[in-house]
Order: structure tokens, then C-alpha cells, then sequence
């Protein structure tokens, strides 16, 4: 079946502990779970590796994506047991910015904001599957990249090399906090390197409908953001909590339970807004 990309997704907050990593792993294995056809890529790009522990490919010094960007190997893509292909990151990461182009001046700079679209674009997939991978442009139908809590260089990297970006926001009291400062960068990258840069959606995670803390957050949220926030929400539930230990979706670890059900309806709201 030929495979067509349709949208490279950057899952981007600038404040730790919102549910980045989880939404990646399930928002991919459910859309998967949905669509058998589907080809879906992560990459993670978040020195802490913990999206590579959950799909089981993070002990790996070489073929990972810090050696893909300081081009030393093809960018290595492995098959994992949910169906969801991944490309595993590196602690290594975090010395990133010696090892790529740059220098004084703006343009200098800006060459090092573009090494993962390079990366991406330079037609050398290191296949990991025994299945023929040639070019991640070519094999996938959507990729989505788990960036670290952070502006600085991976994430802008991130910017530049995807079309659009999933905001996952926490119903707590700090979930605004820094997220002007995320759409200032957002608009920055727009302005100077990637015009097409969109906003997928705006996820409220970790939500507890009985508290009045809850409500407000995604009312203003809701404000902020209007359409772009999806109606699906990621209830604070215990079962999402316990699935990482498990290193399984929580579509895998219980389908039955009201995380499972969220993300898979996450899931089905996402391909329906991208049919």
C-alpha cells in the first residue's frame, strides 16, 4: 500500500509534566488501533529518552536520531509491537548544539534550526525493520515528534520541520504559565523559517471535571485557543499512570478504562479533522 505524509506534528509545551510523551505514545497507537492501514512515525527528540523506553528502543548508543542530525548514520527506524514505527533519541542530545552548523550572525544560526528537516528530507532512512524503508517522506502517513520541555534548539527544530503542533495543557493551576511564550516562538518561526506552520490542536490533559480549577483552566484555555482545542479530554486517571511502568500503550495496557477511551477518542477526533 503506498503511503503519503500527510502531516508531521510537533508536540510542543515548554512546561514539564503535561502529558507530552504519554499523548504521543497512545494518540499513535490508537490511530493505529483505528486504522490498521496507517503508517505512523515518532521521533523522539527529548534527551530524557522516555518515549524510546516506552517503545522499547532506547538502549541503543548508535542508531538514534542524535547521530542521524550530526549525520553520522541514516536516520534508524525501528518496528514497534503496537504497530507504531519509532525512531529512538539519545541522552546525548543534550550536547547537540557543538556538534551542528552555526556562528555569529542570524543566517549562521539558523542553519541549526533546520538539521532535523535535513535530517528528515535527505531520502536516507536506516531501516531497522527489514521491510525496505527507503524515506520516511515516502513510508508514513504521519509523524509526530516528542520534543523536550524546552524552547532552545531541539524544539525549534521541531518547529521547522513540522507542519503543524499539538499543545498538550494540564487542568492545573500553572497550565497557562509559559505558553505565551510558546505562540511568541511559534510566530518567531513563522516569520522567519517555516510560513506553514499551524496549529493541530490544544489538548486539555490530567482534567478533573469536579474541581472548579479544572473547569476555569479549560474555559480559559478555551478562550485563548477557540476551535483549536479538541472536545476530546485526558481525565487524571490511575490506569494512565500505572501504563508507562508497564511499557505499554494505554490502549494496550486497559482498553477498558477512561484514559484508553479518551485517547482512542483523541485519536478518531484527529483523523477526522485531518480527512
Amino acid at each position: 500500500m503506498k503511503h503519503e505524509l500527510q502531516e508531521i506534528v510537533a508536540v510542543v509545551n515548554n512546561k514539564g509534566g503535561v502529558g507530552k510523551t504519554a499523548t504521543v505514545q497512545s494518540l499513535a497507537s490508537g490511530m493505529v488501533r483505528l486504522n490498521h492501514n496507517l503508517r505512523i512515525l515518532v521521533i523522539d527528540l527529548d534527551p530524557q529518552c522516555n518515549l524510546s523506553s516506552l517503545f522499547g528502543v532506547r538502549d541503543n548508543e548508535y542508531d538514534n536520531i542524535y547521530n542521524a542530525m550530526c549525520k553520522q548514520s541514516g536516520v534508524p527506524v525501528y518496528k514497534c509491537k503496537n504497530g507504531v514505527y519509532a525512531v529512538p533519541g539519545s541522552a546525548q542530545m543534550e550536547n547537540i548544539e557543538q556538534h551542528l552548523p552555526g556562528g555569529p550572525s542570524l543566517r549562521e544560526q539558523m542553519k541549526s534550526y533546520t538539521v532535523l528537516l535535513s535530517c528528515l528530507q535527505d531520502n536516507d532512512c536506516h531501516d531497522m525493520t527489514g521491510e525496505g524503508l527507503k524515506n520516511v517522506f515516502d513510508d508514513f502517513d504521519y509523524i509526530f515528534i516528542d520534543c523536550p520541555p524546552s524552547l532552545e534548539l531541539l524544539t525549534l527544530n521541531a518547529l521547522c520541520a513540522a507542519n503543524s503542533l499539538l499543545v498538550p495543557v494540564q487542568g492545573e493551576y500553572y497550565a497557562l504559565e509559559g505558553l505565551s511564550d510558546l505562540m511568541n516562538t511559534v510566530r518567531i518561526v513563522r516569520r522567519s523559517m517555516n510560513p506553514s506552520l499551524d496549529i493541530e490542536g490544544v489538548l486539555l490533559t490530567m482534567f478533573d471535571g469536579r474541581t472548579n480549577l479544572s473547569i476555569q483552566v479549560a474555559q480559559e484555555v478555551k478562550r485563548f485557543f477557540g476551535s483549536k482545542v479538541y472536545s476530546t479530554v485526558i481525565p487524571r486517571n490511575v490506569r494512565l499512570s500505572e501504563a508507562p511502568s508497564h511499557g505499554r500503550p494505554i490502549t494496550a495496557y486497559d482498553r477498558n478504562c477512561r484514559g484508553a477511551d479518551a485517547y482512542i477518542a483523541l485519536a478518531d477526533e484527529f483523523l477526522k479533522r485531518n480527512a
